[in-house]
């Protein structure tokens, strides 16, 4: 069974897909209430399922009247990728922004979901077991060769 936060996520994305401007503005209190659960929920689901290496922008505007504006952020070309891959990835890179570009790329179907898994288990702590910041350099040089075969077909 799926649990609140992952039926939150994809209705977030769902109403994100239908947008024609690409974008959504919520209240966080009318989310809350149509999954019956706390605000602070939604402010997980957000803050950690709709970051910017996952391919999103998210601004918040708090008070009365505030709302959450959540832009999906769309990589054009190949060429495009490849330039965001080098910037994001640079000289060492942490587990956590290595599945963000992951994912991000999964999703603008830049890769096959079977390729994104591989990727995440070549380049998790678990199978680069050194110390940081080597670790880190690592799985860097790892997930850049690795994408550069891949977006090369």
């Amino acid at each position: 069974m799926r649990n609140i936060s992952d039926l939150i996520e994809q209705y977030l994305k769902q109403i994100l897909q239908n947008s024609s401007e690409g974008a959504v503005e919520i209240q966080r209190s009318d989310l809350a209430e149509k999954f019956s659960c706390v605000p602070s929920q939604i402010n997980y689901v957000i803050s950690t399922r709709f970051t910017l290496e996952k391919g999103y922008y998210v601004e918040s505007k708090r008070g009365g009247g505030g709302y959450i504006r959540i832009q999906r952020v769309d990589l054009p070309s190949l060429e495009a990728v490849q330039r965001h891959i080098h910037q994001t990835v640079g000289e060492r890179i942490d587990q956590t922004a290595a599945e963000g570009l992951i994912y991000q790329l999964e999703e603008a179907s830049f890769l096959t979901e079977r390729e994104a898994r591989m990727l995440r288990a070549a380049v998790s702590r678990e199978v680069l077991a050194l110390k940081l910041p080597l670790r880190d350099e690592i799985r860097a040089n790892v997930l850049r060769a690795i994408l550069i075969a891949l977006l090369a077909r």
